[in-house]
């Protein structure tokens, strides 16, 4: 039981650190740091996110929808390339990234559900997040199910 910062790990215990969305609500400086703590020598690190395109027509209204309500709409460092603070860290091997582009078939009941879940949308909506929510569903209710395109986008490094 821990956090990112301090994961309560042994010294030197692991080959692996991964970090899915969390890399981008936590500080990542500390992180490095445990992460860097917790490796076994030549260990390795990465950091995952999967993005949605935002260039594909649904996407872009779902955009718009959550722009009407917060026009300032912030995704945070979650679309930032963690390249340079990687690399700043000093504790790494030359940072490397790959990225697939696929699709998702999604039900509309579930696309709305991950909107619900979507703290980061939440935190910045306040009292419109429901609204936000709804006006997105009243968008989607046209069909039972969507083609998500997203792409996984993965940077990762070696312990030096």
């Amino acid at each position: 039981e821990g956090t990112g910062e301090k994961t309560n790990i042994n010294d030197s215990s692991v080959n692996h650190v991964f970090f899915g969305s969390s890399f981008n609500v936590i500080n990542q400086e500390h992180a490095l740091k445990e992460t860097k703590r917790i490796l076994k020598n030549k260990g390795s690190f990465a950091c995952m996110w999967n993005h949605r395109d935002l260039s594909d027509p649904v996407q872009k209204e779902i955009e718009k929808i959550i722009r009407k309500h917060i026009p300032n709409y912030n995704y945070g460092t979650r679309r930032e390339d963690p390249t340079d603070v990687i690399s700043k860290s000093n504790m790494f091997t030359k940072v490397k990234n790959i990225q697939k582009h696929f699709i998702v078939k999604m039900k509309t009941q579930d696309i709305i559900s991950a909107w619900e879940s979507h703290e980061t949308l939440s935190r910045q909506a306040g009292n419109n997040f429901k609204k936000i929510i709804s006006d997105i569903h009243s968008y989607l209710k046209k069909r039972d199910f969507y083609n998500v395109p997203y792409t996984t986008k993965i940077w990762y490094a070696n312990l030096l």
